[in-house]
């Protein structure tokens, strides 16, 4: 969330940058928002001084009593339940502006960095690194969801069995690579300085908002209605919330976690050839970073994620590509974001696998997230967040790119996780 202050001195930085992302009636809104926060700041002024006014006659009356002038005493009560009215009526037109505001800003996405592209669609989106070979696997190359069934390793039909379409069983030595994958990521993330924690895999209402999840993806979230309670989209919401209303120390910054959890996305809308198979789910599981960082040092960090992303995929000698997304690509709470594409050879396409994003302060806004700066002031502090990484798709990689005649051969970086170098 964008905050008021920093609309206001930078008005037209923030127009141009929501024209980046292609955000209609920019001006207009904004305009709004400097008009209800005007009214919430005169409000908020009113209201002050009658409370002000009205405890200064408080301690008048009490002195009046002790020395025995009643009427004058009697005459100023009447006057302080006059203001004791006057203040309730401001404290609920506060109220109101209050939450007009929050309101407001809440529509408002974040302003890109200025080295994101203009665009509009994932077409416009740039490429900044390419790595990899891309093997030759001929003609007989099959795509992933027929090598699971050929080597029964992943059960497409018996997941839709037992939930629903999108909700894969894996078995066997599926089940086992993709549990040496979750060890593998989250052995890279702590020995790169990242701090692993288990995480509740439901948020609450607050949490959602915390993130930016709400009100802006609610169609894309599983909600346990009985419990008012969100299924996570990622470990980005639970992790980052962690840090929720916390005012830090200069000393405990840059703050690295890492967790693994399964995910849940209803994908609505989502269907065709290019969500077949692995390619897009309902569940499936995800080994998170985030940082919580000094807005100094945010991008450097960001870079760091980057190249600690890259240096996963080249031991797992994947074929991959880093897009710098456009401002009509970009994420709702993100300034900036790379997204990191791996090349499936046997269905001749990129599939996005990572993302690693800098919030700056739009996140810990809402968070309420500060730290003690050098001068002794409270300061929203930077998050960032990226997949490390997300696993179907990289599952589909492996089993694509990897495949020859006698079988499918596991990247050596895997083979002491699996136990195996081959599944056949």
């Amino acid at each position: 969330m964008l905050q008021v202050q920093f609309i206001r001195d930078n008005k037209q930085t923030v127009l141009e940058g929501l024209a980046k992302r292609n955000f209609a009636n920019a001006e207009e809104i904004l305009e709004e928002v400097l008009k209800v926060d005007e009214t919430r700041r005169s409000t908020q002024v009113s209201l002050d001084t009658t409370l002000a006014e009205s405890n200064k006659l408080s301690k008048e009356i009490g002195s009046l009593f002790k020395s025995g002038e009643v009427q004058k005493a009697n005459l100023l009560k009447e006057k302080t339940g006059q203001l004791k009215e006057s203040s309730k009526t401001l404290t609920e037109e506060l109220n109101t502006a209050t939450a007009k505001l929050q309101e407001l800003l809440y529509q408002i996405p974040n302003v890109p960095h200025t080295s994101v592209p203009t665009g509009t669609s994932e077409d416009d989106n740039e490429e900044v690194f390419r790595e990899g070979t891309i093997p030759d696997l001929g003609e007989k190359a099959l795509p992933h969801w027929e090598l699971a069934k050929k080597y029964d390793i992943i059960d497409f039909d018996l997941g839709a069995k037992v939930a629903g379409a999108g909700f894969p069983v894996y078995k066997g030595k599926g089940a086992s690579l993709q549990r040496a994958l979750i060890n593998y990521f989250l052995d890279k993330n702590i020995a790169a300085g990242y701090n692993e924690v288990q995480v509740p895999h439901l948020v609450n209402e607050a949490s959602g908002f915390g993130t930016g999840q709400l009100p802006d993806k609610e169609g894309q979230m599983y909600h346990v209605t009985a419990d008012d309670l969100y299924l996570i989209p990622t470990a980005e919401v639970p992790i980052t919330n962690m840090f929720r209303g916390n005012l830090l120390k200069g000393s405990e910054l840059p703050i690295s976690v890492t967790g693994y959890t399964p995910c849940f996305r209803r994908e609505a809308g989502s269907y065709g050839a290019h969500v077949r198979g692995l390619n897009r789910l309902h569940q499936f599981d995800k080994v998170e970073i985030v940082r919580v960082e000094h807005p100094e040092n945010s991008y450097n960090a960001l870079n760091g994620m980057v190249e600690h992303i890259k240096d996963i995929l080249r031991e797992l000698k994947l074929p991959y590509r880093i897009l710098r997304l456009c401002g009509g690509d970009t994420g709702f709470t993100s300034a900036l974001t790379f997204d990191f594409e791996l090349y499936s050879t046997a269905q001749e396409r990129w599939l996005e696998i990572s993302s690693a994003s800098n919030f700056e302060t739009f996140q810990a806004n809402r968070l309420k997230l500060r730290f003690k700066n050098s001068d002794g002031k409270s300061q929203l502090v930077h998050t960032l967040n990226g997949s490390s990484l997300a696993l179907p798709r990289v599952l589909a990689g492996i089993l694509e790119n990897y495949q020859t005649e006698e079988g499918i051969k596991i990247p050596e970086v895997l083979v002491p996780y699996c136990g195996f170098d081959i599944i056949n």
